[in-house]
């Protein structure tokens, strides 16, 4: 079930967080309360991993990331992303992205597959995107935003998209993505989903004022509490899928 936590007393905590099936990033100098429920729910799994970036602690929003690899802005310190490589898997690749549109998690959603972004993304991020992430690249908007990343979150299970996608959009945008999409709301009625809900395919955590109604739609289109972390699936998708 999705878990309900604040970053000091901030229910926004895909803000300062970002989960993935390799590794969580939490930003520096939150409550131990924070880090904690983090580490009591993922240590046993995965790295749990306090960091900045670029100086600032709100790293959900200007970072993207999947079980293969890491994307930062290129304002990232030399001494961050050394202390990522030293505290990330060897197997992800970690990489600075020169890119107009610094906030990478605002305008970009993704899971171990796909990504969908914004429509003005530089070409040359969406290939390293498709590089070192490992997906296939969608411009597109959700409910007509172009901050793809704040108002939808993706798993490899599925998604929840913002409360306002019209039903054909969300038809059209879960065949692009091979994965059911839901429209939902999160801590009491926000649209900004990518802000208050991190997730990945066996935990999600959301923040205080999200009510039981919305971590039920959570718990259900992200399959929480069905799905094992070796899951069979993924490993077939790995195999069918040819890069």
């Amino acid at each position: 079930m999705a878990l309900r936590t604040q970053f000091e007393g901030n229910n926004e905590v895909g803000v300062f967080a970002k989960l993935t099936n390799s590794y969580c990033l939490i930003g520096i100098g939150g409550s131990t309360n924070f880090s904690s429920i983090f580490e009591s729910e993922l240590s046993d799994t995965i790295p749990v991993v306090n960091t900045s970036i670029a100086g600032c602690r709100i790293i959900g929003r200007l970072c993207v990331g999947n079980r293969h690899g890491l994307l930062v802005p290129i304002t990232t310190t030399d001494q961050e992303l050394q202390h990522l490589r030293n505290s990330l898997p060897d197997s992800v690749k970690i990489q600075r992205v020169e890119e107009r549109l610094s906030a990478l998690g605002n305008v970009i959603a993704c899971n171990d597959y796909v990504a969908v972004v914004h429509p003005d993304l530089d070409r040359d991020t969406e290939e390293i995107l498709a590089d070192v992430l490992k997906v296939e690249v969608f411009k597109q908007t959700i409910a007509n935003n172009v901050l793809v990343g704040s108002y939808c979150v993706l798993s490899n299970q599925g998604g929840l998209l913002h409360p306002k996608t019209k039903i054909e959009d969300q038809n059209e945008l879960s065949s692009i993505l091979q994965i059911p999409l839901i429209a939902g709301t999160v801590n009491r009625g926000s649209d900004v989903i990518g802000g208050g809900l991190v997730v990945n395919d066996w935990a999600a955590f959301c923040g205080h004022d999200t009510t039981s109604t919305e971590i039920s739609v959570i718990d259900n289109i992200f399959k929480l509490g069905t799905t094992q972390l070796d899951h069979p699936a993924s490993s077939l998708r790995d195999a069918l899928i040819d890069r």
